[in-house]
């Protein structure tokens, strides 16, 4: 609870303990959540992040997924990739997610509350959107070993188990 004392404000220790929980959250979402952001100078755009990231994991099955901060459904998504992540890494998945938001400060909001435990590309200008020809929120891509998109979801039609 804040309180003023003395014309200061004043925090009491839950409070405190309960703002550096929140700090901690942020800050260790911001590490871990792997975040692959488009340089502000364009001089490396989105869809070149995307092909990096397919080229140094060729040879493995890559979950693609779109995601938006306002997409409910992606709430869902989230701990569902984490747990696929953790249990098929090992068997050559890889999985990385495309944020569509104009503003990266939706999508930080986003990963702090909920992270992703996998790369996460910000794509304000929709360039990799465009070049799947996104359907609907979320959607979803498995690219194959070899390189070929292999299946398409759009919405939440989560398998049950991986294309590995």
């Amino acid at each position: 609870m804040l309180k003023y004392q003395d014309n200061k404000l004043k925090m009491t220790n839950s409070t405190m303990i309960k703002n550096l929980q929140i700090c901690a959250l942020v800050i260790a979402s911001v590490i871990f959540s792997q975040s692959l952001w488009a340089n502000d100078n364009n001089t490396v755009n989105s869809l070149e992040l995307l092909e990096q990231q397919l080229t140094s994991n060729k040879g493995d099955v890559i979950y693609v997924d779109f995601w938006a901060s306002w997409c409910i459904p992606c709430r869902q998504s989230f701990p569902w990739m984490n747990n696929l992540k953790a249990k098929y890494q090992a068997d050559g998945l890889t999985i990385i997610s495309i944020n569509l938001d104009h503003s990266r400060t939706l999508a930080d909001e986003f990963l702090a509350e909920i992270p992703a435990e996998f790369p996460v590309i910000f794509d304000p200008k929709g360039l990799i959107a465009r070049k799947y020809q996104l359907k609907g929120m979320p959607s979803s891509f498995i690219v194959d070993r070899t390189g070929q998109i292999a299946v398409s979801y759009t919405h939440l039609t989560l398998p049950t188990t991986p294309y590995v």
